[in-house]
């Protein structure tokens, strides 16, 4: 095992991609962004401009009128370029994104794999979903034909804690459709973002077909002028519930088409039929995976019976044992925390865990790295005592922590589940009963179930199936997209 080199140490100010032309922003609001495990500056990021917004804007808009009219295998033949191209590059971008988020390198590959695989399901949708369908003689001398169209342009909005994958939830499927984008990333994690804008630009789509601009501290500004432009169609959006409502309302306003992907408060239930040898693992994953900043992952753990001291000391002593460091280290478990806002997020939720009256059994929240001591580090940190009454139980930690809940029965574990949040991402069961986990099924009303494992990652041709206040829009993210980026169209016709 060895430390990885980096792929640059410094990334400069980064750039804006217009009609197909990488373009300085005239912008003076630049902030720095910095290597998590360092705190050290690897880029500066600009705001951009209204008038580099409009730039953006009209050379999408022109992009979309040609690449529309590109014969389908001809579109077909740039997307499955673009997976090569990601192949091509596999490694470095996997770098990347360690060195701007802060994860280990091996869940950084496989972040990278998992945008291969959505540009794969893109790729099959086209021939598939793009083919319509047709009713002879549906009266007589009638026939009916159903046709799916491309809207227009369209703004994806990608988030800090999961930039490339939340790229490729959409940005595939729109361009598969024959639509073209401007993509707007988020401040926390731009590098990883620029450094995916590259290798799409090596396949050679038509200019303005995929564009990016970069909202630096005027996101919301940003991301508001984009979505109001009379040429924009929608909006697809990973990010907080808070802002997520924002954009849909405005899309509401607007008549434009959404798909919004919010905040989680996720779940793992361990009944007492369980096998135990695999639980601790299922627990490190869903808990501290990616340092807890994912979408699906967990902090509140409930315990149904008498399994609850034999799953405490399991999942304390697996977590004692995680070792922190520098995501490129092949030998790290744990990376930092994205941001030194993010960490003292996490550090503050904790302290009001023990306001509330949780107990602290593992707490390595301050604990320092031997060669990183500026990083944003926050190491496994276990609560107990806790309740499902408590705000620690009901809002999401985003850092890798955990809530141990003792529960008498399956049915009560389900209640606070549907009832203690109206967040709904995922949640897990862990049982040998398959008669529990059908219920379990059934009953939870979230729209991830997970069985037998920690994290209900759906693979790129199902939907990441969020429910209640962490999804509102048109049609939810990866091979679902395509409802949000198509239109259709019936022709009836009579020839006879």
């Amino acid at each position: 095992m060895a430390l990885l080199s980096e792929v640059q140490p410094y990334y400069g100010r980064l750039k804006l991609y217009i009609g197909g032309e990488w373009v300085d922003s005239k912008s003076t609001n630049v902030i720095p962004i910095t290597n998590p495990a360092k705190d050290e500056v690897i880029a500066e990021l600009p705001s951009a401009t209204k008038e580099e917004i409009e730039a953006a804007v009209d050379a999408a808009q022109r992009g979309f009128g040609k690449w529309r009219d590109v014969p389908l295998r001809d579109r077909a033949r740039l997307m499955w370029n673009l997976r090569g191209k990601f192949e091509e590059h596999f490694e470095e971008l996997a770098r990347v994104l360690t060195q701007d988020h802060g994860r280990t390198i091996e869940e950084s590959r496989g972040s990278v794999r998992r945008v291969i695989e959505n540009i794969e399901s893109a790729c099959s949708s086209m021939y598939t979903l793009a083919k319509g369908e047709q009713v002879n003689q549906l009266a007589s001398g009638i026939d009916e034909t159903l046709v799916w169209e491309p809207l227009g342009v369209f703004l994806i909005i990608t988030p800090g804690n999961i930039p490339m994958h939340a790229w490729s939830s959409f940005v595939p499927y729109a361009l598969a459709c024959g639509c073209s984008v401007i993509v707007s990333p988020s401040p926390q994690t731009p590098v990883s973002t620029d450094w995916v804008s590259k290798v799409t630009e090596e396949v050679g789509f038509p200019p303005g077909v995929y564009n990016l601009i970069h909202q630096g501290r005027e996101g919301r500004e940003v991301n508001r002028a984009i979505l109001s432009h009379p040429k924009v169609k929608g909006v697809a959006f990973i990010g907080s519930t808070r802002v997520g409502k924002e954009l849909f309302t405005l899309a509401g306003e607007l008549g434009k088409r959404a798909s919004i992907n919010g905040n989680g408060k996720n779940h793992i239930v361990i009944m007492p039929d369980a096998d135990l040898e695999p639980v601790a693992e299922y627990l490190l994953r869903g808990c501290y995976g990616m340092t807890g900043q994912r979408c699906l992952g967990t902090d509140n753990i409930i315990i149904v019976g008498n399994v609850y001291e034999d799953v405490k000391n399991r999942f304390l002593g697996a977590s004692s044992r995680m070792k922190l460091g520098y995501g490129l280290d092949e030998e790290t478990e744990l990376g930092p925390l994205t941001t030194e806002q993010g960490r003292q997020k996490v550090i503050k939720w904790v302290d009001t865990g023990l306001k509330e009256g949780a107990k602290i059994i593992l707490d390595r929240r301050n604990e320092k790295v031997k060669d990183y001591p500026k990083g944003y580090f926050f190491g496994p940190t276990i609560l107990e005592d806790v309740t499902p009454d408590m705000w620690i139980a009901k809002e999401e930690a985003f850092g890798p922590v955990a809530n141990l809940i003792r529960a008498r029965s399956l049915d009560e574990a389900i209640e606070w589940i549907n009832t203690k949040t109206n967040l709904g991402h995922s949640a897990c069961i862990i049982t040998s009963s398959g008669k529990n986990a059908r219920k379990f099924a059934c009953e939870v009303d979230v729209g991830n179930i997970g069985i037998n494992l920690g994290i209900p990652q759906p693979y790129a041709f199902f939907p990441m199936a969020s429910k209640r206040d962490s999804f509102f829009g048109t049609a939810h993210s990866r091979m679902d997209s395509v409802r949000l980026f198509l239109g259709q169209k019936t022709i009836t016709s009579r020839w006879v």
